[in-house]
């Protein structure tokens, strides 16, 4: 026969097992963590990304800017964060070149970092200072060409596709442009727009607002074809500057011990949620394409992106910095 207290203390087990299961996630607010300022096009796209998860798994995901050392400090944050599935890393391409641009970035994003979902791509946009003469890009490399101490660039991140499109620019003018990098997208469209700098790449999604109010000159976007966002702003190609064709990328990554059936939940919410039609006329009109990569697809990807990235800054002899 068992004895009272045996009785209580196996009923107090059973009703505490309830509570000692683990809640489904998610649970409580998610951490979207944007290692850049904010204003720029990583920031636009996190927090499309995150409004989307949010309306699709039922709670918030808050967007937090954690800037610094060139999208280091944040990526070190959410390596560093529990694998639970409340925080996660909101970046761009630039986020899986850390070792390759920085001398001591602290950390690996490609070992230390969990791929979970590419979001979204687009074509970089040149622009220039609305007070230079020049209206072409052909103008703009014989103007390189005839004084390049008249001319710099702003460099919104090192490793950043605007950088590796400087890179090229610069490669194919064949002069020692002046390039200054930058904490975010913000402060250096902010020089452009004073003549503090007269040229930058940086994704369309950034950069056309500032064309369309005339603050800045669009000249060419680094894709095969025009945007539909922006049908009158010829190809680099068109222009005369042919390969000049790279693309920024968004995605959202996690510390690398997420638990897989959390990395599947997302991928299944954005695979159908940056889809949908809000998303599509939010970003579409900026010329970004949605994007719903996962798993074994996207870790491909990235492998092939950092590749091609690694030749192009050792072509420039670029030195971590």
């Amino acid at each position: 026969m068992i004895g009272r207290r045996g009785i209580l203390v196996a009923g107090g087990g059973l009703l505490a097992a309830p509570a000692l299961a683990q809640a489904p996630w998610p649970a409580r607010p998610v951490r979207v963590v944007v290692p850049f300022t904010p204003g720029g096009a990583t920031d636009g796209m996190a927090r499309v990304t995150a409004a989307k998860l949010q309306e699709k798994l039922g709670q918030p995901f808050v967007v937090e800017n954690r800037p610094g050392a060139n999208g280091a400090v944040g990526g070190q944050f959410v390596a560093g964060a529990a694998p639970d599935g409340y925080t996660f890393l909101f970046s761009a391409s630039i986020q899986t070149l850390a070792r390759l641009v920085m001398r001591s970035p602290g950390y690996d994003p490609v070992a230390d970092l969990l791929p979970v979902t590419r979001v979204g791509e687009g074509p970089l946009l040149l622009v220039m200072n609305a007070a230079r003469p020049q209206t072409t890009l052909a103008e703009i490399v014989a103007a390189c060409r005839a004084n390049p101490r008249d001319w710099s660039f702003a460099v919104s991140s090192l490793g950043a596709a605007g950088h590796l499109a400087t890179i090229e620019f610069v490669r194919q003018v064949g002069q020692d442009l002046v390039q200054a990098p930058y904490r975010g997208t913000a402060p250096a469209l902010t020089d452009v727009v004073a003549g503090n700098v007269q040229l930058m790449f940086d994704p369309i999604l950034a950069t056309l607002p500032q064309v369309r109010a005339s603050r800045v000159k669009g000249i060419a976007i680094t894709a095969p074809a025009r945007s539909s966002a922006a049908p009158e702003i010829p190809t680099a190609t068109e222009a005369g500057m042919p390969g000049l064709d790279i693309q920024s990328w968004w995605a959202l990554w996690g510390p690398r011990a997420v638990p897989p059936e959390i990395v599947a939940r997302i991928g299944e919410a954005l695979t159908t949620g940056m889809f949908e039609p809000d998303v599509q006329a939010r970003v579409g009109s900026l010329g970004i394409s949605p994007k719903a990569e996962v798993g074994a697809d996207f870790a491909a990807f990235i492998q092939r992106d950092f590749a091609r990235s690694q030749d192009l800054l050792r072509i420039a002899k670029f030195e971590p910095q």
